[in-house]
């Protein structure tokens, strides 16, 4: 049977489409996160053969989140732009309720990098350059969220906030040029050269499962909150009056 997608662009019909899929992607991100933080804390080695001991473990919280803070940037551009191109009102809310989630998932990255800088650098911050830029890349994040508060008219807040959202795309690629640098001596960092080669394969099934966790928890996180801000820029409609004379 063909499925009209087209369909699932009305806020109508996609409030009822996320309130039928966020339980799944609840008990994935549950069920993923749990087993990949297990295997990341019983199913590896104790220590790494260049020397670092138990509180490497971190890795599996921090690498996830990182991930995921520039996933969901480019996410947020993505439905950003689509909402400029084709002037849907539910592309700008996707790319509002994006942000949120992206911001504390940042904010979690910065933290759990923090930790693993007090115990493997001595210092719980250094203007290292991926500390930097993603630290600008939160900026960006807030700074969209505060746009979107500051102006009283949607339509021109979601306009305003998707330009600034596009400029701000240039970080991404910044960020990933401030670790995976060729030349050493032109982009100094305390961070080691990203690389998914030879690593251990215990401890890459808990990165890959955290990660996972992660990926299917900001699906829900952010499903419930466009459901959120539906009901808030459609309030005014029959069918939100309707289900609330039915809630």
């Amino acid at each position: 049977m063909k499925i009209n997608w087209f369909k699932y662009a009305a806020p109508l019909n996609f409030y009822s489409l996320a309130g039928k899929v966020i339980p799944f992607f609840w008990v994935a991100a549950i069920a993923l996160t749990a087993f990949g933080l297990y295997w990341g804390f019983f199913k590896t080695p104790d220590s790494l053969e260049n020397g670092m001991k138990e509180y490497y473990r971190i890795i599996f919280v921090h690498l996830g989140s990182v991930w995921m803070a520039m996933w969901l940037y480019i996410m947020m551009v993505f439905w950003a732009l689509v909402g400029l191109v084709f002037n849907t009102k539910l592309s700008y809310m996707m790319a509002s309720a994006t942000s949120i989630t992206g911001a504390l998932l940042t904010v979690v990255a910065l933290a759990t990098g923090a930790i693993w800088g007090k115990t493997s650098w001595g210092t719980w911050w250094d203007w290292d350059p991926k500390l930097t830029t993603f630290l600008i890349l939160l900026f960006i994040y807030i700074g969209y969220i505060a746009l979107q508060s500051a102006i009283d008219d949607t339509r021109r807040s979601d306009k305003a906030s998707a330009v600034l959202a596009l400029v701000g795309l240039a970080l991404v690629p910044v960020i990933y040029s401030a670790v995976n640098c060729p030349d050493p001596t032109q982009c100094s960092s305390l961070h080691q050269e990203s690389s998914m080669k030879n690593i251990e394969p215990n401890i890459m099934r808990g990165i890959i499962f955290t990660t996972l966790g992660f990926w299917m928890y900001s699906f829900a996180a952010i499903l419930m909150r466009v459901r959120n801000i539906i009901l808030q820029r459609e309030r005014n409609t029959t069918w939100v009056s309707k289900l609330k004379e039915v809630n």
